[in-house]
């Protein structure tokens, strides 16, 4: 990370450690700067990667670069394309998955910055 009294580059994102084959890069968050205000990721969800539901105590604005995401909102699925985006408010409980047969790259933004601890996830 590249600091100076105006700007910050992130040039190497905190890569968080996933056992389920998702690639999560941190550039900005409580991993990488310690701002608890906002997270910034780089997502490449794997054909077939699934989290449980979760009701996060943040906002998510997730941006689609390539493939598709669902979204499960109880027995509502909503599915986004490239170009798409989607803010999901905090206090919704929301599965996030990739039921599909390529790979789901995405920005993800929280506010405040994602913690597990905030995330909710369901057992």
């Amino acid at each position: 990370m590249k600091k100076n009294n105006k700007y910050t580059i992130q040039n190497k994102p905190f890569v968080v450690p996933t056992t389920d084959g998702k690639v999560i890069e941190e550039h900005f968050g409580l991993a990488t700067d310690g701002n608890s205000q906002i997270s910034v990721a780089h997502m490449i969800a794997p054909p077939g990667w699934s989290e449980p539901f979760q009701t996060p105590a943040f906002d998510e604005i997730t941006y689609i670069i390539s493939g598709k995401k669902q979204f499960k909102f109880n027995e509502e699925a909503v599915v986004l394309e490239p170009g798409q985006s989607i803010k999901i408010n905090k206090h919704t409980r929301v599965q996030y998955c990739n039921p599909f047969n390529e790979p789901c790259e995405y920005i993800a933004i929280c506010t405040p910055a994602f913690s597990l601890e905030q995330a909710n996830r369901e057992d």
